[in-house]
This record gives structure tokens, sequence and C-alpha cells, in this order.
């Protein structure tokens, strides 16, 4: 029997290559991918690794991926997006083509004989709301190596993937369980293609990154994936998870339609899944003053299948979680990333400084909220208005909000569950090509800079000399990470670079020159916990109602029927 199963496995991972050509045999059937424009690799586009569930059935779980016994070509006639606001995607049109079954997944190989190559997962961000696994791409960085395989990929978003309501047609997280079939996928298929499916790395920017460090929290990806490289977010962030789901989907419903019914989560439910997608995604999500958005992953009842079943600061708390080598960090000015709503904001925030407090806070009145709003708008700006001459407070504090100290909030908690493989940074690089802050002459690595330093540039040959040296940089420590599970292995010219330790110590800042320095933050990191401490909103399980609590309710009919039927018995016999 040994010997057969050694001929099925060849006969399974066999590749055909004629040139321009490359064929492999995949659990589906057999794939063909097409040598990449740029040469030295091979390119599948558009692989079904997942059936999206369609009509009512939409915010379900994926279902398994279809089969064939024709060769699929996977080649890029369209980019295949899932639902999405459409003027996100119609500034290429004819280029993109929106489906609710968009569950596709995008593979990048070298040419190169050698097998059991890593295999390099993107989870793309765009705050859960909008994005594709092949907005961005890291072909120049494949190409440079040569000894590692990229996956990119599409998941549900916004409505479609985050609609949570705690019922058995709608449970929530679709989008997360997405992700998690994906990873399931390059377990079984990535060996055809000359991958090591036990030389996973994640890696994640924006929402992707929150993603990446919820994946390694959930019991549901454990073992799928075994280093993680979150770029610029967390699972602590106040957008990353809803605090109250559905309540959330009732108001985003009344913005659809101001005669919807939804009182209750089973009108509420028969609200969206009668609901055209089209209609779902045709309202641009507003930018909401308290950092977060409004539809993400939530905690969801601990039923089969869930995702993710308690609060990511519980997990981390108990550190039961899986603790895999993890490459985390931000840049120095990812609040850029609202600069240009800064005309609008500043005179709100002057207004009333305690709508722009993070939504993952409560209070108990109204007054202790504006009196913590006043602490941090005297800790940012003083006793002065936000205004032009203090921009760079006003970039800090969305830094600090959105991004950078939740993230180092989660890296204590890392290492205090004994997590010892954590590397922290902060990435500062800054040339010509990066725009001056308004109303200043200061330049500031924005939101996910470092990821676009790996990635391949949005416009050739219109990049300095000094970014192309910190490009090379930058994908020599990710590769180091990708192959090693440290960004500076024993050998390196780089810099060492130790895991983090309790004390909060070191970090590495990233910049033309690599320098070691101590904790990351400590002023704006202090003022920030006892308010997180004392303030904080956790999120927990949505409940249960609507179809999915058809038993209580009846249980509920019954038990009065009793009551009723006691009392009148008891009224006959006296």
């Amino acid at each position: 029997m040994a010997w057969r199963k050694c001929v099925f496995l060849w006969c399974v991972t066999a590749v055909l290559a004629d040139g321009d050509w490359l064929e492999v045999e995949i659990e589906q059937g057999p794939v063909r991918g097409q040598k990449h424009s740029s040469g030295d690799l091979y390119s599948f586009y558009n692989i079904p690794y997942a059936t999206g569930p369609s009509g009512e059935n939409k915010f379900k779980p994926p279902l398994p991926p279809p089969t064939w016994t024709e060769t699929f070509n996977a080649t890029a006639e369209k980019i295949i997006v899932c639902p999405q606001n459409k003027l996100i995607i119609s500034l290429l049109p004819g280029v993109f083509e929106v489906k609710e079954d968009c569950l596709v997944a995008n593979v990048f190989v070298p040419v190169t004989t050698e097998k059991d190559l890593s295999v390099f997962v993107y989870v793309h961000g765009g705050g859960f709301s909008s994005g594709f696994g092949n907005f961005y791409q890291g072909t120049q960085f494949i190409r440079e190596k040569k000894d590692f395989i990229m996956v990119t990929f599409n998941y549900r978003l916004g409505i479609h993937g985050f609609l949570c309501l705690g019922t058995e047609d709608v449970p929530g997280n679709a989008g997360m369980k997405d992700q998690v079939e994906l990873l399931r996928w390059v377990q079984k298929n990535i060996a055809s293609f000359g991958g090591n499916p036990n030389d996973v790395t994640l890696v994640g920017s924006s929402a992707g990154s929150a993603s990446v460090e919820l994946l390694m929290l959930s019991k549901s990806a454990e073992n799928l994936f075994h280093r993680v490289i979150p770029e610029s977010s967390g699972s602590l962030t106040p957008w990353t998870i809803q605090t109250d789901p559905v309540d959330m989907a009732k108001t985003y419903a009344k913005m659809i339609d101001e005669q919807a019914m939804v009182d209750d989560t089973r009108s509420l439910e028969r609200f969206y899944k009668n609901t055209s997608m089209d209609v779902m995604t045709a309202e641009l999500f507003p930018d909401r003053t308290d950092s977060a958005v409004y539809f993400s992953p939530c905690v969801e009842r601990n039923t089969s299948g869930a995702f993710l079943i308690e609060s990511p600061l519980t997990t981390l708390k108990k550190g039961d979680y899986k603790k895999l080598p993890i490459l985390y960090g931000f840049t120095n000015m990812e609040g850029l990333l609202t600069i240009s709503l800064f005309e609008t904001w500043k005179n709100k925030m002057n207004e009333n400084f305690s709508d722009f407090l993070p939504a993952n806070l409560q209070f108990e009145s109204a007054t202790e909220k504006i009196q913590v709003a006043n602490t941090v708008k005297q800790f940012y700006f003083g006793n002065d208005s936000v205004s032009n001459e203090n921009i760079l407070k006003y970039v800090d504090f969305f830094t600090d909000v959105l991004f950078s100290f939740p993230m180092l909030w989660a890296a204590k908690l890392f290492v205090e569950a004994g997590h010892n493989q954590v590397y922290l940074y902060e990435y500062v690089f800054v040339d010509e090509n990066t725009p001056q802050v308004p109303y200043t002459n200061v330049r500031g690595a924005n939101h996910c800079a470092q990821s676009f330093a790996w990635m391949d540039p949005l416009v050739q040959n219109s990049e300095t000399p000094e970014f192309q040296k910190m490009r090379a940089t930058v994908r020599e420590i990710w590769h180091n990470f990708m192959k090693t599970g440290t960004p500076v292995p024993q050998g390196s010219s780089l810099p060492e670079w130790p895991a983090l330790s309790a004390a909060g110590t070191p970090h590495m800042v990233l910049n033309e020159t690599l320098e070691l320095h101590g904790v990351l933050l400590p002023e704006r990191k202090g003022f920030w916990y006892p308010i997180y401490e004392k303030y904080y909103r956790d999120s927990v399980p949505v409940p249960g109602s609507g179809a999915g609590s058809i038993v209580q309710k009846n249980m509920f009919t019954l038990l009065t029927i009793y009551v009723l039927f006691y009392f009148i018995t008891k009224i006959v016999i006296e």
C-alpha cells in the first residue's frame, strides 16, 4: 500500500511546464497558470478556494469549492472582487467583475526546480469593507528571492462578510470564516505548486493585519500557519471588533431604508436576506469620529463553526492561543490616514472633543465622558484649540487611538502570556517623495508604509535611491522572518534584534540605518493605559435571537400555557 500512496502523491503534485504555461493538479482538478509579464514566475488567478453561498444563505459560512475535469485556465481576464461600494472599483471600468461568489485565490510561483518552498499568504486591508486580493502584489519580491510562493485572495466584505446577528442563518464573521477556509485550501493544495504546507507565513496590512492577529487567536485557524506579520493594526483597535453588532445592523438598515421594520432580530434578518447586494453596498460608510467602522468581526455565540467565541482581550489575558513568532509594528505617523478630514474635524474636535473618544471606551455618564475627553485633549493639545499650528498633535492623537496604543497594549499582553518570540518595530523612513504634513515642513511614514516597501511599486521607475535601499532592507527582514521566524538571524549583516521583553524593550526603528531602541512611545503609551484599564468596553458574544431562538420562544410559550392551565384548574377545583 505504501508504494501506491507514493505513486498517488506523485500524480497529485505532478507539474506540466511548457514555456509560458504551467499546469498543476490540485484537489479540484487541473489548473493552468501563465508566465507573469515580468518573467521569472508563474501566476495563477481567480482559483475558487471555496463557494460563496448566495440568496438567503449569503451570510452563512463558505461552502466547498467547485471541482472540474477540464483544465481550469487561471488567467486574469478580469479581477474578481467581492461586493463593495461601486465608487471604489469604478476608477478602472471594465477591469473588475463583482460577484457574490467571489472567493478566489491568486498564486504566484517562482521559476525554480526547488520544492517545499516557503509560503507567504497575504490578507488585504480596506477597513473590512473594501479591497481585493489582487490589489497589491509582491512579484518583485518573489523574483528576487526565488524561494517562496505568494498567495493572495478575496474574502467577503462589509455587510456581506461581517453582518452579525447571532442567528443560524446570520451567525457572523463570514469574512473571517472565508479566511480560515483559504488557509485550509493552502494546506490541501499548496504542495501541488511546489510549496510547503508546514512553512506558511501569514501577512496582512491594516484590516488584513487585524485579521492576521485574530486568526492567531482563533481556535478555528490553529495549525494552519506558522508565523505572523501583522502590519499596522491588531485585535484591540477600536475598529476591529463590533461592540454591539445587532444595534449596528439596525442603524445601517435605517440608513438604507428609513421605513425598514427592524425592531427585533427576526425582522432584521429578514430585511438583510431580502435586500439586494447592490442596495446594501450603495452607501459609502461615513467617516465615524469614534474610530470605529460599521461592519467588522464580532464575538459569536459558542456554536459549531464559530470563529471567535470570546473577546480578543479575554484570549490575550488568558494566553489561550498558539504563540507563533510574530513580527509586529506600525509607522510613526499612522494618523496621517485621517489627514484628509483635518479641515472638517479640527472644528468638530474643538466643539465637542468627546465625540472623538474611541468607541471601545464606555462611561457611566456624559459628565464622566467629558472629563476624560478634556484630559485627553489637554494631553495632546494643552490649552490650545486644535488648529493648523498643532496639526502634528492631531496626527499623534489618531496614530495612538487607531493603531499604536492598541498594538502596544497587545504586545504587552503577548509577553505577559509567555509569548517569547515577539519582534517589535516602528517604521519611520521618509524620502523626498513623501508628502509633507500640511502646514508643516515635516514628513512622516503614513499608514502601512512598511507594506508598500516590500510590495511592487505602484508606479515603476518613480522611486528614489533611498527608498530602493529601504525596500531592500524591509524585504530582507521580512524574508528572514519568513524563513527563520526571526527578523535578524545569526550571520546576518543587520543589527542584532532581540525579542520583546517584559520590560517593553527593545524595539527596532526601521529607517535607512536600523537602530535598536528601548521602550516604544513610553509617554503616550503610559497615558492611555490607565484610561483603558478603567473605561475599556469589552466585546461580548452577540445574543442568540430571531431564527436562532425558536426553541427558547417555544419553551416560553409552553411555560405560559402551563401556568395558565394551573391557575384555571385551581379556580375550577375551588
